[in-house]
């Protein structure tokens, strides 16, 4: 990716993201699989991760703002791709690489959600420093209706939410509107929707009128004040997840997915 040292709009087209250099200090990336409500491929977390990576690497950059193509920010992992059990551990591993990398990256990371943000992409979403989502925004877990467990995820509900919300999300499995997110604070802001990126760029002008040395240690630091890093808590999670997506009750929940039936459990 080239890097750019001019106030210049620079978009950079790769096959399933659109990055977009606004300014020196400020990227926007597009997840890019409208098609497939952005579902998170392969190859989709693998250019993320990358362009996460470069965007960090500049050294006038600041803030990456995070949205989706189409219809819906990100509707999780793509279960399709998944069904394939020899894709398990690679996407488990790509997911888990994904949210360690936005959440410590030293850019402040703004999710501008509308649609639907749901399972691996509502996870998306909380790994990032702050999220404006549009009204009428569908957001939830509804990872035990595939026979799996949102481990990954949950490394930063419970850095966010009570443990009676987290527990009405996990376990309930129900999605939940905007409003209701709001109130749990799984977002900062909601707005119509046609006001989600002005908002979101309104949060990074905001942040952009710091030092950039005091925002960066103050981020840090948020992490560090925790008992456990995150990185050691997605590696935790990761084995309850890959237990759980080897299980049969994966491969059934999957199936019944991709097949549009009610999974039929086995007690």
């Amino acid at each position: 990716m080239p890097r750019c040292n001019q106030l210049e709009l620079i978009i950079i087209l790769m096959p399933v993201v659109l990055v977009e250099k606004q300014t020196p200090q400020i990227t926007v990336v597009t997840l890019n699989r409208p098609e497939r409500r952005n579902a998170l491929s392969i190859q989709l977390l693998t250019e993320l991760s990358a362009a996460i990576r470069v965007a960090s690497d500049e050294a006038h950059e600041r803030i990456l703002i995070l949205r989706g193509a189409g219809a819906a920010f990100c509707t999780g992992l793509d279960l399709k791709e998944a069904q394939n059990q020899t894709n398990a551990h690679a996407t488990a591993d790509m997911v888990a690489r994904t949210l360690v990398a936005l959440s410590q990256t030293r850019l402040i990371t703004i999710a501008a959600v509308h649609g639907a943000a749901v399972a691996g992409g509502a996870g998306i979403m909380s790994a990032c420093d702050y999220v404006v989502a549009a009204e009428r925004t569908k957001i939830g877990y509804p990872e035990t209706r595939r026979g799996l467990v949102a481990g990954l995820v949950m490394t930063f509900l419970r850095r966010q939410l009570r443990e009676r919300d987290i527990r009405e999300l996990l376990l309930g499995a129900e999605l939940i509107d905007v409003s209701r997110a709001l109130q749990m604070g799984l977002v900062n802001r909601v707005v119509p929707q046609d006001d989600v990126m002005k908002e979101a760029m309104a949060f990074a002008t905001s942040v952009l009128q710091g030092a950039p040395n005091a925002v960066a240690r103050t981020k840090r630091l948020i992490e560090e004040l925790w008992s456990s890093s995150v990185k050691d808590d997605v590696d935790l999670a990761l084995k309850h997840h890959m237990q759980a997506r080897e299980s049969a009750e994966a491969k059934e929940g999957i199936a019944a997915f991709n097949e549009k039936r009610s999974p039929k459990w086995v007690e």
